[in-house]
């Protein structure tokens, strides 16, 4: 018995282990699922975080600066012969060696080195901009594949839904040509129009396994997969344009890590002006020395240390060149600012003017879906009872197929113009991409 039970669990676990990958259940992602899939696989965003890494280790190389340097330095020397005076006093060893230890610590008196470092951390906090820059548009590109997906998905399902209902109109076309109530002119038309629809769901069916395919690139997932739709509850915003914009100017991380630029430049121009000043050099040495055979005056050990001041005069206009340089770069990084303000308060407003479309749009669109819906089942059941011709009916199929599709596309550009309206105004990491972030800002 109990060897029966241990084959039994062995064939199960074999089973298991054998099945086809095919027939198991694709994994399913909701819009949340893909934002944390993304910023965990995403190449882009691992390119930006190795940024931020690289400042940070700007700044480990700012503070080395600070700190006085220590070195060791030895040398052995082996002379073809010694030699001696007249005397008998060793004037050249046979060999000689040299060895010791050098503290140095050079500062301007400009304080550059202090600068330097200011702008490791200036450029640590813009890196962590930028990251959040790109994480935000990374996902809203995750988030415009997902709705390629859905509206691709809508429209495999329309294109059934009006196969189905062409082919029973075919059907009740044929039915009627037999007892002679319809000419074969109907039928013809009915199995034209079937035709159409076959082509336009195998080309439905092949554009969603496109907008998958691209879903799965642009997320970072691996295998077969499907998506859950989310819930397409309508939301407002009660903020007007203005509001907007200003969040949008006090949250948008690209002008944040464009206004730290303009603070290191104009933190560049001063350290390049330090240039001009003195730079202040201390040193400390120990040496031990060691003859064979040793001189008189020979000196075997010695502690010394010294200070320099190096004051370069002319340098061929090279401090000069550098200061323009940064006084240069500094107004250009307030044209940028002052250039993606301007951007920034443009794209507010084509989001919240193009949300408001959307959302008159899907309204308009519902009423017409349900008009042409019921005109549809009313044309139908007239033709079956020989009040409406077979035009009538392709008519009413084509005007309620494309109040469908543009149904399906305005719901979908809604929820994605909502998205579009948190991105601009910075507000994407913190509403959209809460659960996947985790709390990270």
């Amino acid at each position: 018995m109990i060897i029966s039970r241990v084959i039994f669990f062995i064939c199960v676990v074999l089973i298991a282990v054998m099945l086809p990958a095919g027939i198991l259940p694709a994994q399913e992602y909701s819009l949340e699922d893909l934002y944390g899939i993304a910023l965990d696989r995403s190449e882009k965003i691992k390119i930006s975080e190795e940024d931020l890494y690289i400042a940070e280790r700007g700044k480990d190389k700012a503070v080395s600066v600070l700190f006085p340097k220590l070195s060791a330095f030895g040398s052995y020397t082996k002379y073809s012969e010694d030699k001696r005076s007249s005397t008998g006093s060793v004037i050249q060893p046979d060999d000689s060696t040299l060895w010791g230890l050098r503290l140095d610590q050079s500062l301007s008196v400009s304080g550059r080195e202090i600068t330097a470092f200011n702008i490791s951390k200036e450029s640590i906090e813009k890196s962590r901009y930028d990251l959040r820059a790109v994480r935000e548009a990374y996902l809203f590109n995750v988030a415009s594949a997902y709705y390629d997906v859905l509206r691709a998905k809508k429209a495999v399902e329309i294109a059934k839904t009006n196969f189905d209902r062409l082919a029973k109109h075919r059907d009740a076309a044929a039915i009627r040509l037999k007892v002679g109530e319809v000419t074969k002119t109907d039928l013809l038309r009915a199995e034209a129009e079937l035709s159409g629809a076959r082509a336009e769901l195998v080309k439905s069916e092949n554009n969603l396994k496109l907008t998958k395919a691209i879903l799965a690139r642009v997320a970072g997932i691996i295998g077969d997969f499907d998506i859950k739709e989310a819930t397409g509850n309508k939301q407002d915003t009660a903020d007007n344009l203005d509001s907007l914009k200003q969040t949008a100017f006090a949250e948008r991380a690209e002008l944040k890590g464009v206004e730290l630029q303009r603070k290191i430049a104009g933190q560049q121009v001063r350290y390049s002006k330090g240039a001009y000043w003195p730079t202040v050099s201390i040193e400390g040495v120990y040496t031990k020395k060691d003859e064979n055979p040793a001189s008189t005056f020979l000196n075997k050990e010695s502690i010394y240390g010294g200070i320099k001041l190096n004051f370069p005069f002319f340098e061929g206009g090279l401090r000069k060149a550098e200061v323009a340089e940064a006084e240069a770069k500094r107004r250009q990084s307030e044209l940028i600012y002052d250039d993606l303000k301007k951007t920034i308060g443009i794209e507010v407003e084509n989001a919240y003017l193009d949300f408001q479309t959307q959302k008159g749009v899907l309204k308009s669109l519902e009423d017409r879906m349900a008009f042409a819906r019921d005109n549809y089942n009313s044309v139908s059941r007239q033709y079956q009872f020989g009040l409406a011709n077979s035009i009538d009916v392709i008519d009413a199929n084509t005007l309620l197929i494309t109040a469908e599709r543009q149904l399906a596309d305005a719901a979908y550009n809604y929820q994605l113009a909502l998205i579009r309206l948190q991105r601009v105004t910075g507000q994407m990491l913190k509403t959209s991409a809460a659960k996947a972030q985790g709390g990270q800002h």
